[in-house]
């Protein structure tokens, strides 16, 4: 409840000091009706000054500040209709009644509050709704019934036409108001919080039926005591207002009151016609038999109530403990770095975390009824489904991979996708996926295993990649060209290593360029290559191996605009796959063979 911050509010203690002063003033006996005008002009004032303080506190909030707007219009009418009427009693003296233009105004101030609040947006739907209008309903019937106990019943019975007139149509008023007001605390749609709001409505309902209400339990007429019950109610409206201000200031520290509280006013409505009707009969009297009933059904009433308010201690008990724990859990997937998706058995996205905004840049709404497939990238689909297929042959139990899916970007993301097929699951029915984002490990990855099976500086494969390749090829004829420059060497002495650099990586170009999309070109190390040319037999392995001698032997250009030539004897071996060892002994012979036969290494310089 914040006692100590309200109490400690300077406006609220001067409220309660002018509340506590009104009361004895008019009991007293020095307050009369021009007072009782006075103070009630000032009352309206004041509220149209804290109206005006939340009309602007709530910019930006178009419902709300409209209802602090009627609010405020409000207290400017009544200010100006109870301050004619003041000035009336001034001037006609204390017994003059309200005049047409009071009424007026005040009607007007009323009526514009009442239809803000019946138009005002209604929350909930189906049967909360339902629930709101029967629990509006019962509130509402207890305040008919008071309104008629105190207001209408004896003007009905002997009062005057001009006397009904006024009965009736403050009666109408105030459930026109009760109904407004009940539609804000029920629905949980107020731009008030519940403990200002019930402030205030009973300073509205005080209004109406407190002077009656005094005057049925103390007996007396004397106008001090009429005054202040009249004034006292008034005094909860700005009070209500005040108390709504300092809420909101402390908005961000607190939890706005839960709607679903507001459903224990129509037990509380229930709890007040019985003692009404207690109050009634032991006003008139009545018989032994009258009193047993009635007893007996005020304690079956209010037994009734106490279980039903334990009941709803223990629901909200209930409620609160789940609301933790939806919170909980949303938290946890709000911040969670990895993506769940729930697919459907026919592959759509039913439901997915906010998490796959980070991953793929999509909102999680615009994922819903699109299909999982058509994120996936088209060479992984084939993975995806032999995934769906594991998944679906053993229910329940996990089964994982790597896929690619689309970002918004166009890019696409490494995921690491873990999945559970809950499809017999009635309460999930979905096949649930946990993703995680391994782009930059997979690039990691494989950067890693580039760099273990290729040359740093020319890029090209290296010897343990060309025998995992031999290794991995299916039966049949394989070729291998193996390469040696000639002439490399003085080009490293006279020119420098970076020259010799400069040539090694000319010739890897040379190399990738004459060898066909199925097979590997290799640097063995030093100024050693090969070529492996899978499904290639003798003839067409030696026709490739003199295009590559040509394209070497093309004059290289280093970085300085100097020219440079090198030679290339190039040894042929073809045979089967499987022995990769001699067929790389036989490629080195054929070599050096070829080498043999040269008649001259590196050529000099072309300047």
């Amino acid at each position: 409840m914040r006692d100590l911050a309200r109490r400690s509010d300077p406006v609220l203690a001067g409220l309660a000091a002018v509340s506590v002063a009104i009361v004895l003033w008019f009991l007293a006996g020095p307050g009369g009706a021009t007072t009782s005008w006075g103070v009630q002009t000032c009352l309206d004032l004041l509220m149209a000054v804290f109206a005006g303080r939340m009309v602007r506190a709530t910019a930006g909030q178009r419902h709300a500040r409209r209802f602090w707007r009627a609010v405020l219009f409000a207290g400017v009418t009544c200010g100006l209709g109870d301050g004619y009427q003041t000035v009336l009693t001034v001037v006609h003296g204390a017994n003059h009644q309200p005049s047409p233009v009071q009424t007026g105004l005040v009607v007007l101030g009323m009526v514009t509050v009442v239809f803000t609040m019946l138009f005002h947006p209604l929350g909930g739907t189906g049967r909360r709704r339902l629930r709101l209008w029967l629990d509006a309903t019962t509130v509402l019937t207890a305040v008919i019934v008071f309104l008629w106990y105190f207001v209408l019943a004896r003007v009905v019975t002997d009062g005057d036409t001009t006397e009904l007139i006024g009965a009736v149509a403050t009666s109408a008023v105030m459930v026109l108001i009760t109904v407004g007001l009940l539609k804000l605390l029920l629905s949980g749609t107020a731009p008030f919080d519940r403990g200002p709001g019930l402030v205030a409505s009973l300073g509205v309902a005080g209004t109406a039926v407190a002077a009656s209400t005094v005057t049925l339990l103390t007996g007396t007429d004397d106008p001090g005591v009429i005054y202040a019950a009249q004034l006292v109610p008034c005094l909860l409206m700005p009070v209500g207002m005040r108390y709504q201000e300092l809420r909101m200031r402390r908005r961000s520290a607190e939890a706005r009151d839960s709607g679903r509280r507001a459903s224990r006013l129509p037990y509380v409505a229930v709890a007040a016609v019985q003692l009404l009707l207690l109050a009634a009969l032991a006003g008139r009297g009545g018989d032994l038999q009258m009193w047993g009933v009635t007893i007996g059904a005020v304690a079956i009433t209010a037994l009734v109530l106490s279980r039903q308010s334990a009941a709803f201690t223990d629901i909200e008990r209930l409620t609160d403990e789940i609301d933790r724990s939806r919170e909980w859990f949303r938290s946890l997937l709000q911040h969670s770095s990895d993506v769940t998706l729930a697919v459907g058995r026919d592959g759509s996205v039913g439901f997915t975390t906010p998490a796959v905004h980070k991953v793929l840049g999509i909102e999680s709404a615009e994922l819903y009824g699109t299909a999982l497939a058509d994120l996936v990238h088209p060479d992984d689909v084939p993975t995806l489904r032999e995934l769906l297929a594991r998944l679906a042959a053993q229910p329940g139990a996990e089964a994982d991979a790597q896929m690619r899916l689309r970002h918004t970007d166009g890019s696409y993301r490494w995921l690491q996708v873990v999945g559970v097929d809950l499809t017999g699951n009635p309460r999930v029915n979905a096949i649930v996926f946990n993703a995680r984002d391994v782009t930059e490990a997979r690039a990691l990855h494989d950067e890693l295993r580039h760099q273990a099976t290729h040359d740093a500086l020319t890029g090209l494969a290296d010897r343990s990649l060309l025998e995992q390749r031999l290794a991995g090829l299916p039966d049949g004829q394989v070729s291998v060209l193996l390469i040696d420059l000639d002439g490399f060497k003085p080009i490293n002495d006279r020119y420098g290593h970076h020259a010799g650099d400069q040539v090694l990586m000319a010739v890897a170009e040379r190399l990738t360029t004459w060898t066909p999309g199925h097979g590997l070109a290799v640097r063995l190390g030093g100024d050693e290559f090969a070529v492996l040319l899978p499904g290639s037999d003798g003839a067409a392995a030696a026709d490739r191996a003199e295009q590559i001698a040509l394209a070497v032997a093309e004059p290289v250009r280093l970085p300085d605009g100097r020219e440079v030539t090198v030679g290339a004897s190039v040894g042929v071996a073809t045979g089967a796959p499987g022995d990769a060892t001699q067929l790389l002994k036989d490629a080195d012979a054929a070599m050096y063979r070829r080498k043999a036969r040269r008649t001259g290494s590196a050529l000099a310089p072309v300047r």
